[in-house]
């Protein structure tokens, strides 16, 4: 079955949702209910991240708009970890097949070593989007934007606190004539939504952070989803972020917890926990647009 991914988006969006769960599975905060249960297994590692990562998503499918696994947590436990991230999304696409996945891996290279990035993230791994970088240019990034129903989530202005030792510098542009200078991040914006996005399938990242910037994002990008990390445990406010982030129609939104929902205990109840974390956030977001409307 084919999969769009804006589509399955703008689907959540109807029914109110906008919260993504970073499936950040860090093997060190993962409840030692679950790693000591596995421990005599074949491949502990890969059953615990996997276990771990189903009950979140049991606890959390009906709540989100999408999930995001960080690459990193996978890749630096080698093939088990590669395997319980495949194992992850595939689970996903079999209990919440309506819900996206977005694998955040941050890629981009020359143009042909990225069609071996495009295959492992939408051929072997099954995402229905990636995060890229811009620094190489559209051309460069031309094979992940040729495809057509994933979704490409190009970073804008990150949410990290040295995110403007690069993304304020001022950038001479003539997108907007007359030529004029800008933030790199403004410029990287308007790069995304007036040139690249041929297919309907960007999106840009901009965190939570930085609100002000958010704001601006949102006026250059229009209604072009907006991944927006930050919320939770790096200390974004959600309801300046909502008032900023959201497009014409209010939503646009792709607003990212994961250490704050993925990691509300360490007990028994883990999972548990987690989806009050998640219920609580949503309410959190449909209370901001009520307020806000």
């Amino acid at each position: 079955m084919s999969r769009n991914f804006r589509e399955l988006l703008e689907a959540k969006w109807e029914e109110g949702k906008f919260i993504c769960v970073g499936l950040d599975s860090d093997w060190s905060k993962i409840p030692e209910c679950i790693t000591l249960q596995m421990h005599g297994s074949h491949d502990p590692t890969y059953h615990a991240i996997r276990s771990f990562n189903e009950a979140i998503v049991d606890a959390t499918r009906e709540l989100v708009c999408a999930y995001k696994p960080n690459i990193a947590f996978y890749e630096s436990h080698s093939e088990s970890g590669l395997r319980a991230l495949r194992e992850t999304i595939k689970y996903i696409h079999k209990v919440a097949p309506d819900v996206p996945v977005i694998l955040d891996a941050k890629r981009a290279d020359i143009d042909n070593t990225n069609l071996g990035y495009v295959h492992s993230a939408f051929d072997e791994l099954k995402a229905d989007a990636v995060t890229v970088h811009p620094y190489l240019g559209a051309q460069a990034l031309k094979p992940f934007l040729d495809q057509k129903d994933k979704g490409i989530i190009v970073l804008c202005r990150t949410s990290n606190k040295g995110a403007g030792e690069f993304q304020d510098l001022p950038v001479e542009t003539n997108l907007v004539p007359p030529m004029e200078l800008m933030p790199l991040y403004q410029c990287v914006a308007m790069r995304v939504a007036k040139e690249w996005d041929w297919n309907g399938n960007c999106a840009v990242v901009v965190g939570a952070t930085y609100p002000e910037e958010l704001k601006i994002v949102r006026g250059i990008v229009g209604d072009m989803p907006i991944l927006i990390p930050g919320i939770g445990a790096q200390g974004g406010d959600l309801e300046k972020t909502v008032h900023a982030g959201k497009n014409s129609r209010g939503r646009g939104m792709i607003i990212n917890s994961s250490r704050g929902i993925i990691f509300a205990s360490n007990g028994e109840d883990f999972a548990e926990a987690a989806r009050c974390s998640a219920l609580k956030l949503h309410e959190q977001i449909q209370k901001c647009l009520e307020v806000q409307s």
